[in-house]
């Protein structure tokens, strides 16, 4: 019995991950699929080019939520096995990334489409320790509105949460394993991210926040 809930907890949160919520959202506000817009994924700094401030914020709110329910549920099903619940949140980006819903057939090859998973892993951190996201996102606010590069706030997302679990792990009041999550979760977030890595490393990055707006001004006559 156990082991079937493992199992259920583990697909369901693979499962809710990968609720395409932005796509919906600029489906019913601006009627257009999301994929073929800017740069295709359906996360929340997308939704915001697309369908405006408030869509963004309530795809981000909604992606995060994801996250955190998705390990919430495993921990309520299997009776709170940490290595059960990193793979919850992982699972849960995962499918925030690479959804079931989304997939379709190019050039007779199999693709899924979705988001690069940094709200969603902002959702899981949460679960695994609610005041994380009092860390997590100031950081990453800042530096979506300073340096201006919504890719790197998105990796400094999974980065500073295996930062405070490596340092909660190293104080003994964490679990090792909360590390691990934090690890790999960086990895799922710099591989979704590889394309905008490489337009970073060419200086061709599409910049938002005070800089965005900086230009935008210098341009106008």
């Amino acid at each position: 019995m156990q082991t079937v809930r493992v199992i259920g907890a583990l697909l369901g949160a693979y499962l809710l991950g990968s609720i395409p919520v932005g796509l919906l959202i600029v489906r019913l506000v601006r009627g257009r699929d999301i994929r073929y817009w800017f740069s295709g994924r359906t996360g929340g700094t997308n939704v915001m080019r697309m369908a405006g401030f408030w869509s963004g914020f309530f795809t981000t709110v909604t992606d995060v939520a994801k996250g955190f329910f998705a390990v919430w549920f495993s921990h309520t099903l299997t009776v709170g096995s940490e290595w059960v619940k990193i793979a919850a949140g992982l699972l849960a980006i995962l499918g925030h990334n690479y959804s079931i819903f989304l997939i379709q057939r190019k050039e007779g090859k199999l693709q899924f489409h979705g988001g690069a998973g940094g709200a969603t892993t902002v959702g899981a951190s949460m679960a695994l320790w609610l005041p994380s996201a009092l860390i997590i996102s100031p950081i990453a606010l800042i530096l979506l509105f300073s340096v201006g590069y919504a890719s790197m706030a998105t990796m400094s997302i999974a980065m500073t949460a295996a930062l405070i679990f490596l340092w909660r792990a190293i104080t003994g009041v964490g679990p090792w394993a909360y590390f691990v999550f934090g690890v790999l979760a960086e990895g799922l977030l710099l591989w979704a991210l590889r394309p905008n890595i490489r337009r970073l490393i060419r200086g061709e990055e599409r910049i938002v926040g005070w800089r965005a707006r900086r230009d935008r001004r210098s341009r106008s006559p």
